[in-house]
């Protein structure tokens, strides 16, 4: 039998019976391959994800990677059987943001795949159809499940708009930061610093690109055009921050606990330090992504340590936030 996971209040969720939904007008039913657990899906199993932003009871997964099964009217029939990824957020495609191609800022509020609406936690996934990337038909499916993370750092690398030779850094060593190494490195810097807590995570870097790689307790130099910050504390930011040249672009892509102290705004004023930031991923951080995945320069596998069932949900929950250095990506597979 087919199941689900639904998280029916923080700290509550059950295994029950799936049953697929038939796709409406304009949607597709996915057979789900494999979800990724993030930061943000423990938050929703802790209830200390922010107000707005989780709608219970909820089957989460934002992550994932599927096979087209079905489409509803309207849809192209070529989809069926075409592997697939999904952008996330159900934006209302006719306010003035989405019109500007910025979907993460639809002015109609939010809704999430896995966060207000039914995520991919299931067997299967149906979704509007215009959400959908296509991938290779040879594409891996388990390491595609991590396009959504890669896109969100898609996004802020559009953003940090790192030219050839630029000096660029990352800052936080996890999935996101490992995704920001690959996306600058295919822009061929002149020198590629990465800086987080783990001297573990020094040999994944360099395999990926860095060309220098330091712990936050040595000296950082203070001449970068470009920075990434992907560690989600405002002591990291305020690494990045210290990071840079006069002038040089940060992009911030960490959710710090609320309350947090954040840049100093003299500092910012004074250094003309162009400061961007980045809540999920829009429809060309997606297609760049998926590109980028084509054609080889993306690779995400080395960064999957754990694949479970959906039975073992808070197994890998808890995995999550165990602070194993040997825990990466966690993977659930119906």
């Amino acid at each position: 039998m087919s199941t689900a996971v639904v998280v029916e209040a923080p700290g509550e969720h059950r295994l029950v019976p799936h049953e697929p939904r038939r796709p409406e007008p304009g949607e597709a039913l996915v057979r789900v391959h494999a979800t990724g657990i993030c930061g943000s899906d423990r938050e929703v199993y802790q209830g200390n994800r922010p107000e707005g932003y989780v709608r219970y009871p909820l089957t989460p997964g934002h992550e994932w990677s599927g096979t087209v099964e079905a489409v509803g009217a309207g849809v192209p029939a070529s989809l069926v059987g075409r592997k697939v990824v999904g952008e996330g957020f159900r934006n209302c495609q006719v306010c003035d943001r989405c019109h500007a191609g910025e979907t993460t800022l639809c002015t109609d509020g939010y809704e999430e795949t896995g966060f207000t609406q039914p995520g991919a936690m299931a067997a299967t996934l149906t979704l509007p159809a215009r959400l959908l990337h296509v991938l290779p038909d040879d594409a891996d499916l388990t390491a595609a499940a991590l396009l959504e993370p890669a896109a969100c750092i898609a996004a802020a690398a559009i953003k940090a708009r790192a030219l050839p030779g630029e000096k660029v850094a990352v800052v936080g060593t996890g999935t996101l930061g490992m995704f920001a190494v690959q996306f600058l490195k295919a822009g061929s810097p002149s020198e590629l610093l990465v800086v987080g807590t783990r001297n573990d995570r020094e040999a994944l870097s360099r395999q990926f690109g860095a060309t220098d790689f330091r712990t936050r307790d040595q000296e950082l130099p203070d001449n970068f055009d470009v920075v990434i910050e992907t560690a989600g504390s405002a002591s990291a930011a305020r690494t990045a921050a210290s990071l840079l040249r006069r002038g040089g672009r940060l992009v911030l892509t960490g959710i710090p606990a609320a309350g947090a102290d954040g840049l100093d705004p003299t500092d910012l004023v004074v250094r003309q330090l162009e400061v961007h930031t980045v809540f999920g991923a829009p429809p060309d951080a997606w297609s760049h992504t998926v590109r980028v995945f084509g054609a080889g320069l993306l690779d995400p596998l080395p960064l999957v340590t754990h694949e479970l069932p959906l039975a073992e949900f808070s197994a890998a929950i808890d995995l999550v936030g165990s602070g194993d250095p040997k825990v990466g990506k966690v993977l659930l597979k119906p």
